[in-house]
């Protein structure tokens, strides 16, 4: 047991009258006892259902994600910027996933794209992105970190995959199912960052106080650069059947409300109104991602146009929205399938070498 970790635990757990929130340094060090086990098993669930019924602050998500920058390995930095599209590890139930589609319609335009998570994982039991990934012929699985690395700077999209790549995380996933809630990591993984350079973090929310948790986070941590979505099941893929609530901050002083860039973006607007896909089977959605790879038209096309459309636009490759949907659009028809068969390609090859030594 751990008498320093036990402190922080009556810190915050002594109830709203005498219960106290920790400091950056104290929740840096609370997350590293986590990860790295010195804390008991019920040290850990403890920590973590009274940080939920508390709720956290921007501090002690700053600073648990310090705890994680110390102990997790990243993917090194690339000439251009990447965009991280930060999604809720337990997956989707409802509405089918478009991120690996918009990650392609981006590395097809030459904008490099990270994701992250693991495998199925309580509370919601989504399909969680790397099935996807694994249903498309991509198995990141297999990889080291080094040669997610290389893939990366070979095609421009990586994964990190948190039971091969951070362990020490992957160790607390149970903990989600044992306490039947979502703990604040739940929230803290959609803003960490597993890339060491300058990156863009594009970060998905259901509840408007989440995004003010992101906001007051990023402060402490000086992240100047970051888009907020309330997307489709609290991920980062924008919705089609109302408007899109969308936050935008590029500039290095976040003193100011100011400085976040407010878009309300209304769908049927831009002729992409619509009812969401619903995710009625991994056969269903892996069938329907070969159609939008093949060009054809169906609800997933445009699902995959509008997010690629704007991404496109907030990653400067085109320079109003209108323009994003036309080259989105382009891409899909002509480009994309083939840098998804390069992406197989050098994955697959990586995995010989795995097999191979």
């Amino acid at each position: 047991m751990s008498d320093r970790f036990r402190d922080l635990l009556r810190k915050i757990g002594s109830g709203p009258h005498t219960g106290e929130n920790l400091n950056r340094t104290e929740a840096a060090d609370a997350m590293k006892m986590m990860l790295l086990q010195e804390a008991t098993p019920a040290q850990i669930g403890a920590f973590l259902i009274a940080h939920r019924i508390k709720r956290p602050t921007g501090e002690e998500l700053a600073g648990m994600l310090d705890g994680c920058d110390e102990l997790a390995p990243k993917l090194q930095p690339l000439p251009t910027p990447p965009l991280l599209l930060n999604c809720p590890y337990d997956g989707r139930s409802r509405t089918a996933p478009v991120a690996p589609l918009t990650a392609l319609i981006l590395a097809t335009a030459g904008v490099p794209v990270i994701l992250h998570g693991g495998d199925t994982m309580p509370t919601k039991e989504g399909i969680p992105l790397i099935e996807i990934w694994q249903g498309l012929g991509v198995d990141w699985t297999a990889l080291t970190l080094e040669q997610v690395q290389s893939v990366l700077e070979t095609t421009g999209l990586g994964f990190v995959y948190l039971s091969r790549h951070f362990p020490e995380a992957a160790s607390l996933v149970p903990y989600r199912r044992e306490i039947g809630k979502r703990p604040p990591l739940a929230t803290m993984e959609l803003m960490w960052c597993p890339y060491a350079g300058v990156a863009t973090l594009a970060c998905g929310y259901v509840h408007p106080p989440t995004e003010v948790l992101f906001r007051e986070t990023f402060k402490w941590r000086g992240t100047t650069r970051f888009i907020t979505v309330k997307g489709l099941e609290g991920s980062c893929d924008l919705p089609r059947d109302r408007t899109c609530i969308i936050g935008v901050h590029r500039v290095s002083d976040q003193s100011e409300d100011s400085d976040i860039e407010r878009l309300l973006l209304h769908p049927s607007d831009y002729g992409f109104g619509g009812k969401e896909v619903s995710l009625e089977s991994s056969t269903q959605l892996l069938a329907d991602m070969q159609a939008v790879l093949e060009g054809k038209a169906c609800e997933l096309m445009q699902a995959a146009v509008w997010n690629g459309g704007f991404y496109l636009w907030q990653c400067g490759v085109c320079s109003d929205l209108e323009s994003g949907l036309s080259t989105a659009k382009q891409l899909l028809i002509d480009g994309v399938a083939d840098k998804l068969e390069t992406l197989r390609l050098a994955v697959q090859g990586s995995s010989k070498e795995n097999h191979a030594s």
